[in-house]
């Protein structure tokens, strides 16, 4: 078997000369070229993984959840409860609410009824909810009469009955926690 060693090139340009002579590590046959070929091919592994994560299109971001829903959510409070009502001119009533914060943060469209609301998305624990979260209540004697909007630090807001406006509750106060019946995540993606 012919034995073929690569060779360092002389330097030049510093004033001296250098012999060439072959390199240990990169002589066929020597303990280290192995180890060299080794490490070459993770070297070149490795560059390729960071290359294609670089040329990977990025993804269009969708607004942050708990940013534009908070936002749209409070930019709500104030406005009369209306039975039936759906928008900030004829006032709201709960699942009116919800259902106008999502249309306009986000282009999805929920059934105007609380039941029906419940009935979407995914369950969430309590230790789980996130801002933009959908919470829900008997409020009516009825399981899942009622829903708001988590917007986190236990507060939600909804469109509480006829005679007031959109407010921001705490989850936390005694006839809240004796209401709740359970709390659900909308996707946000198509």
């Amino acid at each position: 078997m012919a034995s073929s060693t690569i060779t360092s090139k002389p330097r030049s340009g510093l004033g001296f000369r250098q012999a060439s002579k072959p390199l240990p590590f990169f002589t066929a046959g020597a303990p280290w070229s192995k180890v060299t070929f080794i490490m070459r091919r993770n070297y070149l592994f490795l560059a390729v993984l960071i290359l294609s994560g670089c040329a990977a299109p990025l993804q269009p971001q969708r607004p942050a959840r708990s940013q534009e829903m908070v936002f749209q959510a409070l930019a709500s409070a104030g406005v009369p409860y209306r039975r039936g009502g759906d928008s900030p001119e004829n006032g709201f009533d709960c699942s009116g609410l919800v259902a106008h914060v999502y249309r306009e943060a986000f282009g999805i469209e929920l059934p105007h009824n609380a039941l029906a609301q419940s009935r979407m998305g995914r369950h969430v624990t309590l230790s789980q909810l996130e801002a933009g979260d959908l919470v829900f209540y008997n409020t009516e004697r009825r399981p899942y009469s009622h829903v708001g909007i988590f917007l986190g630090d236990n507060r939600f807001i909804h469109a509480p009955r006829p005679g007031t406006s959109v407010r921001v509750e705490n989850m936390r106060g005694a006839y809240w926690v004796r209401r709740f019946d359970g709390a659900r995540r909308i996707s946000l993606s198509n």
